[in-house]
Order: C-alpha cells, then structure tokens, then sequence
C-alpha cells in the first residue's frame, strides 16, 4: 500500500484514462478522468463509498494510468480498453441480445426488403428492431401482401425475362424479373410499404381488406383467410402505438437501479410513436454514482453498426451530457439527445422504465449470485484444487473433428472469467496431417495458435489456461509443442469425456471432481462449446464438398450455373428440394436442363 500512496502523490491533473490492477497483474478496472489526480484518490481517500467499491479497492495492488490531450479522447480510450480487457468491475454486456430490423437499398433496380440483426452504414434504410410479440417475419408477410414487392434477392437482368415464380402465383410478388411491372409502378408499391412500415398503417389496412374482399368474392378462401389473419397481426402493431406521444419519435428510454452492490438497467424502444418493446441487463457495477453509471452504461451498450435513437431519456442525470453528446458525433456521426426528464408523458415513460429496472433489480441478484458461483467463483476455485499456476482469467479450449481422416478440422473457443468470448473464436484447417491422427492434429493446431502470441497479439493474446479435449496422450503430444516454444507460464491441461478426468503437467493420476461441483461444470461448458464449433465447422465443410461432387457429376452444369444454383438455393438441400418449375428460373436453366438436374438427384437416391 505504501507504493501506492507514493503514486498517488504524484498523479498529474491532466485528463486521461487509469487501469486499476489486482496482485496478479490482471486488469480489474478502467475508468477515464477529467482530472486523473481527483478522480483517482476518491478510490482511496473518499470516506463514503459502496459495498461493491470497497470490495473493488481492496483487490487493488497496483494502478497505472495514460495521459491524452481531451476528456472525449479518455472517453474513447476507455471503451477500447474495457471492449479489449473485459475488467470486471466494469460494466460488460455479455448477454446482449440482437434483435431484427427489415433493410432494403433503394440503389437497387427493384428493391427487396432483407431481414437483418446488424446494421451498417451502406446507405439502406432500416427499420426495426422488432421485439415485444411483433415478429419481423409476419411484417414481412404483411408487406409481400398488401404490396407485392418480391420477396426474393434474386439479381434481375433487364435484358433478359425469365418466368415468375411461385410467389408471382400466389399473390406475393408481381414478377418484376418476368418483366411483368416497370420501376415506376413497383416504386410506388415500395414507398407504399416504407410508409407503413413508418408508423402510417392506414393504406396498408385498406389494401388487405379489398384483397380479402376480392378473394371472398373469388372464393380464393384459403387466401382470404390469409389476409384476415394479417389484418389481425395489424391490428396488434397497431395497438403499441402511444398516442400522447408524436408518431415520429425515436427514443430509448433509459431507467437505472441499484442496491450498493448490484445494479440494473432497463430500456424501453420507442420507434415511430410506438412502444416495440424493452430489454434489462443486470451486473455487478463498481462505479461511484447512477449518472456515472449511466453514462457507463451508455457508452457499453451503444456500438457504431447499433441502432442509435434520436433521444436517450431518462429521469436521472446523465453525468456529463455535453461530453457524451460529442462523442456520439464524433464516433458514430450521430446527433443524439440525452434528456433527463421532470414532466409529461416522456417522463412517465422513464417512470415505467424505472418501474421495471426495479422489479429486475429484486429477481436478478440471485441469479446474479448463481452466474458467479458458475463462472467467476469457479475460475478461483479452479486455481487452487488444479494447483495452477495462473488466475484462470482467459480460458482456451481445442477440439479436433473429422470422420475418417477426412476434412479434418480444428476449434479453439474463448472463455472470459468463465463466459464464452464469442468474437475470439477461431477455427483451423488441419493441413499437414495425414489420416486420422488426433495429436498430430492437435500439435499443428497449437504450433500456430502459439506462434500467434509473437505475430498477432491483439488478436490472439496470451492465454493463463488451455484445455485440450482429450485423455493424457492429447495433452502430452502438446505440452511437446509447449516445450518446443519454450511456454512455462501458460497452464495446460486436458478433459476426458468418458470419465471427466482432468490431466495436469507433471502428474501421471488425473484429478476427478464430484459431478456436481462449479468448476468441472464450468470446464464441461468450454469443452462442449469446443466440440460444437469443430463439429459446426467440419458439418460446413463436408456440405460443401459434397455440393461439390455431387453438382460435378451432371452434364451440362458449368462453374456459372452451379453459382447461379447456389445464389438461388443457398446450399444442396435447396437444389435437392427445388421443383422443375423453380429451377428453370435460375439464368442458365431451360427445362431440358431442369430435368437433367432432377434425374441426376434422383439417380443418387438425394429426391
């Protein structure tokens, strides 16, 4: 503690970002500062602080910090930091969920509309997120209905018209690829289906009830009936309108809640004028304030390819509006509004937002507690009852897959504090091996992820643990390769599947825990999670190749119109499903072709 003090004398006054560290040298805490000398001994000198802060400052050994020009620049820093160090006394969202928009690029000739979870700056509009019982697929249906517009992505050829497909046959497309409307017309179907999905339902409305009325009136009942049960599906999205509120309002309203050592954010989406939905998050927070923490918050949540509001509202301050205001516009060229709210109906949506941030504070903690004892808490225990040499912080784990010897493939999965680190995954062609041999797969595979930690060590940081799936002779065939780079301060050990024993280096007994204690679970998750990614991989490329050889061997098909086959169907099972009439829509494809297809599957038992 006294090099501590010495420190903290001697802290400049300028702006920056400081990164608090625990006995192990592991990063447990980024925050940034206007002034670094004042915020940084508040960790220290402040006489009130929170339970969870307390607990965050006695781990504390140790601190350094980075000094920049701005309080925005330390902003900015400071995300970068926690997005690539994962602190825990940080706030991290690792259970963020996505959720649908509808897209559609009007740059196009005849403009789709494509369900999406992400979204980019392309130029498409978007239109979402889709949440709170409103499906994004029966928007879909709604639109395809009352406007037509063609529900495929197929690339049109002006030159050329094909024959329409069964969508133009039951009334949910009007084959612009058979030539059948120009661009005008379609245009104006498509602007018809922007406006509703704007927030204006009433042309839409009319247009199902006068297609409802010509089926009837046809007898078409099975498509009437179809349009009755879209109108119903209206009438839902039409009810989560708030009608004290200006159609045109896009917010997020923001509630946050805390008891001194755990805290919860809520959020409602209002788009258009109407309540989509809303999403809670519960974490252990370590910050010294709820403006701080909401601010924290924000910044966490908000990435550049998110859906970003026009207003952030909330009933409690925001600790530094002007700041987050720029950063918003400097970073995701936005311009946002972050309101704190007193009155009207804004501020009775922050109410029931704080509501439900309330009611999520009161169930969350024990399943708070329960995640840790999972995660966390099992990564401690681990240390001691393998007898590592490192706090197992960052956890990889390596699979092999293959039938056979063929497409061999290997997995490395990322685990965080006992959480999978998705974005860290990799995955890896054996290539060098020859047949079916599992620890020669195994030492190519960690000959290059460990080359890695001198080439590439952002992308590939040192790990404190690797599991390898397998008994002993997997695990000595890669402390072999461990030795061959000279590792002594990364620990290695492997899992058993049938028996769930765990070898160390060094033993020759393996350690068997009780079924039910945290920490084998917590090495069942990764090891599983291991050999679902290998097997995903490997299903992926064994499709392919069987795509490959099965397309390979029917006259007539070139590398064109296997593309084209491909771009239409996505895979084989496509292809395999598709009817004489659906494959002559492919460019390329006659019906002489068509049934050349057919009998060539048909001959390998695959129709």
């Amino acid at each position: 503690m006294s090099d501590l003090k010495e420190k903290l004398k001697h802290l400049p006054e300028n702006p920056g970002v400081y990164v608090m560290l625990d006995k192990n040298g592991q990063i447990i805490y980024v925050g940034k500062a206007k002034n670094l000398k004042n915020r940084v001994r508040q960790y220290f000198h402040s006489a009130v602080k929170t339970d969870k802060v307390m607990a965050m400052v006695s781990n504390i050994a140790d601190f350094y910090y980075i000094i920049v020009p701005s309080e925005i620049d330390a902003l900015s820093l400071e995300n970068n930091l926690i997005k690539k160090h994962k602190p825990r006394y940080n706030i991290l969202l690792k259970d963020d969920k996505t959720y649908p928009y509808l897209k559609v690029d009007l740059k196009e000739s005849f403009p789709t509309f494509k369900i999406t979870r992400k979204i980019k700056k392309d130029g498409a509009k978007y239109f979402g997120p889709f949440m709170g019982g409103v499906s994004v697929r029966g928007v879909l249906e709604i639109i395809n209905l009352a406007y037509q517009i063609r529900p495929c992505d197929k690339k049109l050829n002006p030159e050329k018209v094909i024959k329409p497909c069964l969508n133009y046959h039951i009334k949910k497309c009007l084959a612009p690829c058979a030539g059948f409307i120009t661009k005008e017309e379609y245009l104006v179907r498509l602007n018809g289906a922007i406006d509703f999905l704007s927030g204006d339902t009433r042309e839409t409305e009319k247009l199902l009830k006068e297609k409802m009325i010509s089926a009837s009136e046809k007898e078409e009942f099975e498509l009437a009936l179809k349009y009755r049960q879209n109108l119903e599906s209206l009438e839902k999205i039409k009810l989560k309108r708030i009608t004290s509120l200006n159609k045109f309002l896009n917010a997020d309203v923001i509630a946050y809640r805390a008891n001194g050592v755990y805290s919860t954010v809520n959020i409602l989406f209002v788009r258009n004028g109407r309540m989509l939905g809303s999403k809670n998050f519960a974490f252990e927070s370590a910050t010294l304030s709820d403006g701080d923490a909401l601010q924290e918050f924000i910044l966490r949540y908000y990435k550049v390819d998110a859906d970003i509001p026009d207003e952030v509202i909330s009933a409690e301050d925001i600790s530094d509006v002007e700041l987050l205001t720029k950063y918003f516009k400097d970073n995701y060229n936005k311009s946002v509004s972050f309101l704190t709210v007193k009155q009207g109906v804004r501020k009775q949506l922050a109410d029931m937002a704080g509501v439900n941030a309330e009611e999520h504070l009161t169930t969350a903690v024990d399943k708070i507690k329960h995640k840790n004892d999972m995660t966390v808490t099992a990564c401690k225990l681990l240390k001691e009852k393998l007898g590592l040499k490192n706090y197992p912080k960052r956890m990889e784990c390596y699979d092999i897959s293959n039938i056979s010897g063929v497409d061999k493939v290997g997995s490395m999965v990322v685990f965080i504090d006992g959480e999978p680190d998705f974005d860290s995954y990799r995955r890896f062609k054996i290539k060098t091996v020859d047949g079916a041999d599992d620890f020669k797969s195994h030492q190519e595979m960690m000959a290059r992820r460990l080359e890695r930690l001198n080439t590439d060590p952002e992308k590939f940081p040192k790990p404190d643990l690797i599991i390898i799936d397998g008994g002993k002779g997997q695990l000595s065939s890669v402390k072999e390769i461990f030795d061959k780079f000279n590792i002594t301060d990364i620990d290695l050990i492997s899992l058993a599947e049938r028996e769930e024993e765990i070898f160390t280096v060094g033993s020759s007994n393996p350690i068997v825990l009780e079924r039910r204690d945290y920490c084998l679970k917590m090495l069942q998750r990764i090891r599983d999670e291991a050999h679902r990614f290998a097997i995903t991989y490997h299903r992926s490329l064994r499709g392919k190749r069987a795509l490959t050889s099965v397309l390979d061997g029917i006259k007539g098909l070139g590398k064109v119109r296997k593309k084209a086959l491909l771009e239409r169907f996505k895979d084989l099972s496509g292809i395999i499903k598709a009817t004489e009439e659906e494959l002559v829509t492919v460019d390329g494809i006659g019906k002489a072709q068509a049934k050349i297809i057919i009998e060539a599957l048909t001959k390998e038992g695959l129709k």
